[in-house]
């Protein structure tokens, strides 16, 4: 499970996870804990997030929790200087929520645009002051954003929209010493995750996207957590401005 992510080469490192208390987030801090971070995750679910919380000090780090609307600019400015100082400081930064806006309405667009779109920007603005050369943001995109989708246009325009983000960041940051790089997702399954309901709730959504992945099944939020890991870490000192597919070929079909 987590531990088998990664060695310790996180430790004495300060980590902040936005959207960290479930799936791809969870394992993303249950990943840089188990190689020695301390780490915080906020999101809006208390239940979840305290499990999570606790999961996290059970690997023998610190671990701290807040419930934040991600949506809220002022929860999101508030959040970061607490988690900071729980910390003790701060070394990276996970830019993970997601409104998971679908509908191509006022709705959809509204929930795509404040969570995966502003709370990366907003996030990443409270973040960076306390951030020093050699510190890294990974924000977290999906393969969603590289292609065309009459189920999913404003998710997957705002996810093309935080890829060049991140690009710009990069980019802007690089003066800084901090370099900014992004992860995009294919089909994840996991407990209480979307793919697992759609199993049942929509099975044939569920096979006809299953078919597309050439190894025959979903991803798993641990194989996404590995290569942040990656992203973040020294052995990608010269990795910057990038988004690394992370689809078991699904892009590219059976």
């Amino acid at each position: 499970m987590a531990q088998e992510l990664t060695g310790k080469e996180f430790t004495g490192k300060r980590v902040i996870v936005m959207g960290g208390s479930r799936g791809i987030g969870r394992s993303i801090a249950l990943g840089f804990a188990a190689s020695g971070a301390s780490v915080s995750i906020c999101a809006r679910g208390a239940g979840p997030l305290e499990a999570t919380r606790r999961e996290l000090e059970a690997l023998g780090v610190t671990a701290h929790a807040a419930s934040v609307d991600l949506a809220d600019a002022a929860a999101i400015e508030a959040y970061v200087p607490e988690a900071v100082q729980a910390l003790g400081g701060l070394d990276v930064l996970v830019n993970n929520a997601s409104g998971f806006g679908h509908s191509d309405d006022e709705a959809g667009w509204a929930a795509s645009l404040t969570i995966d779109m502003m709370a990366v920007v907003r996030g990443s603005h409270a973040a960076i002051p306390h951030m020093k050369p050699g510190s890294s943001i990974v924000n977290v995109s999906s393969i969603s954003a590289l292609r065309a989708s009459s189920r999913s246009a404003p998710y997957g325009a705002v996810k093309a929209a935080v890829m060049h983000y991140t690009a710009s960041q990069a980019k802007m940051l690089s003066r800084q010493g901090i370099r900014v790089n992004g992860v995009a997702p294919g089909s994840i399954e996991f407990p209480g995750g979307s793919w697992e309901d759609r199993r049942t709730s929509n099975p044939e959504l569920y096979q006809t996207t299953l078919a597309t992945i050439p190894f025959g099944r979903m991803g798993k939020p641990e194989e996404v957590a590995e290569v942040v890991l990656f992203l973040a870490s020294a052995k990608a000192s010269w990795v910057t401005a990038q988004t690394i597919v992370v689809d078991g070929g699904q892009l590219v079909g059976p």
